[in-house]
């Protein structure tokens, strides 16, 4: 599917990888709606590429639903939908205390990176799949966030490495349930990239991270998730495929 012309939907637009999905989509021609519960953070994306900000939590339905009829009024059902929002903690089950982690931080983790992904989904996917099909019968195209850490996550990592690895476990559902759609799905898997978290790290653990991967040993640039994102919707045989962006990176225990 082409991209310029069409409308977009950027969840964690605001910043980070999203911001990259967001300015490439934009570059490309799309009509790009920037999503983030950082209302800022969205309104200065969206002003810099032409878009339009929406303020939302996507684990919350009238929050979406709003943000995604905004949307909608202004650009027209989006066809692309990036699922980029997401967070991250690390606590191990037993702390140093010898207390148990709190459950409510295994369930806010999984809340908003796997039910919110899902929410996202179902929200968009019944929009789509009012439009009409273009060539070929394809009606739209998603792509959703999962990380390394769905294979291979490091210690204290558990509700991250589930939330993502659920994201991983339902692209193939999801892709082959939205077939009868028109619609293909996609995951991303990134490894170690410079997104405002890392590098708000010291330079030196920075430095050590990108030594661990095998190549190129530097750390993954926004850019080229964003640029795997687009070019997933523009190959239209790439579906129900969850691809590792990580320059051949395993991670360590801890």
């Amino acid at each position: 599917m082409q991209i310029a012309g069409h409308s977009a939907i950027v969840t964690g637009g605001g910043s980070g990888l999203g911001e990259a999905v967001a300015r490439e989509l934009a570059r490309q021609g799309a009509k790009v709606a920037v999503l983030d519960v950082n209302t800022a953070g969205a309104q200065r994306v969206a002003a810099e590429i032409g878009g339009l900000a929406c303020t939302a939590d996507i684990t919350d339905t009238p929050s979406l639903v709003v943000a995604l009829d905004a949307a909608e009024a202004a650009h027209g059902t989006a066809r692309i939908v990036m699922n980029i929002a997401g967070i991250g903690t690390a606590r191990r089950v037993v702390g140093k205390d010898g207390n148990p982690a709190p459950l409510e931080d295994f369930e806010r983790v999984v809340r908003v990176n796997l039910l919110g992904t899902y929410n996202v989904v179902r929200l968009t996917a019944a929009r789509i799949a009012r439009l009409a099909p273009l060539e070929g019968g394809e009606r739209g195209v998603m792509v959703m966030t999962a990380s390394v850490a769905a294979f291979d996550g490091q210690v204290g990592q558990e509700a991250y490495s589930a939330s993502k690895a659920g994201i991983a476990g339902m692209t193939l559902p999801l892709a082959r349930d939205l077939a009868q759609h028109g619609v293909r799905v996609c995951t991303i898997a990134p490894g170690l990239f410079e997104t405002p978290l890392l590098k708000g790290l010291p330079e030196a653990v920075q430095q050590s991270l990108a030594a661990s991967i095998p190549f190129p040993p530097r750390l993954g640039r926004p850019q080229e998730f964003a640029e795997l994102a687009a070019h997933i919707v523009a190959n239209g045989h790439l579906n129900g495929e969850v691809i590792r962006l990580d320059g051949a990176l395993r991670m360590a225990p801890r």
